[in-house]
């Protein structure tokens, strides 16, 4: 199809995108919301003749299989960053991948500057087998470039994952070096541990960095909690920085452990219908204080909610990402899917997380590294210290 051609075609895309959306919304409420379908049938009837009028009288040949598969992902990508459109050869491995059978290479890391930025490294893990390290960027992805606008963290995590024994081949900017660095990275199990440190800071207060949510966090923070308090642990310092989230029932594990019956969060569906997350019986009564910086996200907001809410827990750090939301993947008739955004979560005191985040109680850049307290040069935790001498002071 000549150039000319090609400009004479676009507005057609961008009326069988507008369409489209209308039909994929229609029929999301019908078959997932329970809404009432006022639009669905006169919708249906114009994209049906749109797309007649272009196979019949459009000058040149189209493939309306094309078209329409070129259109989806545009038009679910104005609705937000986490939803997406998967082609039908994609879809199997998705649901894979949200069944737990995928493995993965074996970092952490964040989304800065439209980049992949690897945070840590996980020790006995496939990346650190090549050589990978923490600081690298990764720019392409099997010979791809992988970097820009758009970048999400689902997109890098669905190519980053894969079928335990695939290989996956990286580009990766190393400060250090002049030339781009590559590495062919054999996907593998993960080690499971997610609880990075446990310790006391002095005589009085513990320490616990929770990297990411998983079904053993509960067990390892409960071994944590009762080494601390063998060690008379008085109040605890909970580190979610950087912690991407996970599972809400792993949350929920967590927080049953400091929380008594009550609420956990809930979610919201369009149509006004709530699901709440509940907590048990929480026997471990300690003054906490949460600390939390922008790359704290999903459930590790929807925990540090809970806990300021229904445990007096202070919050200190920077503003957390503010990814508070529920995604299903919609099969559709041709074998692709959507993963669509269906619900959103809220605090215990009806905060809404998504977008605006957790603002901290105490605001600490951390950046600088130049609040000092004792031998502590982190700032935030230092800062996160000095609440928790001020909290335990309050209460003698």
């Amino acid at each position: 199809m000549s150039t000319k051609n090609t400009s004479r075609f676009m507005p057609l895309i961008i009326a069988i995108s507008v369409v489209a959306g209308i039909l994929i919304g229609t029929f999301y409420a019908r078959h997932f919301a329970g809404n009432k379908l006022g639009i669905i049938n006169s919708s249906s009837n114009k994209l049906n003749a749109l797309l007649r009028v272009i196979d019949d009288q459009y000058v040149d040949t189209v493939n309306m299989t094309d078209l329409v598969e070129k259109a989806m992902p545009q038009i679910l990508a104005e609705l937000d960053p986490h939803s997406t459109y998967i082609p039908a050869q994609k879809l199997e491995e998705v649901n894979s991948e949200l069944e737990g059978s995928f493995s993965g290479i074996g970092i952490q890391f964040t989304i800065q500057e439209d980049t992949i930025h690897v945070n840590s490294v996980i020790p006995g893990g496939p990346s650190e087998k090549v050589g990978l390290m923490a600081g690298d960027r990764i720019v392409m992805v099997n010979d791809s470039l992988f970097a820009g606008k758009g970048l999400t963290n689902e997109k890098a995590m669905r190519n980053l994952k894969g079928p335990k024994g695939s290989q996956v081949k990286l580009g990766v900017k190393r400060a250090t070096e002049k030339e781009l660095l590559d590495f062919t990275i054999t996907r593998g199990d993960i080690p499971q541990n997610t609880i990075d440190a446990a310790y006391m800071l002095d005589d009085d207060y513990g320490y616990i960095q929770i990297s990411k949510f998983g079904r053993t966090t509960h067990v390892e923070l409960l071994n944590a909690i009762a080494q601390l308090s063998h060690e008379k642990c008085k109040g605890l310092i909970i580190d979610l920085r950087d912690n991407p989230g996970g599972w809400v029932n792993d949350a929920q594990s967590i927080a049953d452990i400091f929380l008594d019956k009550g609420t956990l969060c809930y979610l919201q569906y369009k149509n006004g219908e709530r699901y709440y997350y509940r907590t048990k019986d929480g026997k471990v009564e300690m003054q906490l204080v949460i600390l939390v910086n922008e790359n704290s996200a999903s459930s590790s907001e929807i925990l540090t909610g809970a806990l300021r809410d229904r445990a007096n827990a202070t919050v200190v750090g920077k503003k957390t990402y503010g990814k508070g939301i529920v995604q299903s993947v919609v099969p559709l008739s041709d074998g692709s899917g959507m993963q669509i955004t269906v619900a959103q979560y809220y605090t215990p005191n009806g905060y809404a997380v998504h977008k605006q985040g957790i603002t901290p109680d105490v605001e600490v850049d951390g950046d600088n590294g130049m609040y000092e307290l004792g031998d502590l040069t982190d700032a935030q935790l230092a800062k996160a210290l000095e609440v928790m001498q001020e909290k335990l002071a309050e209460t003698k």
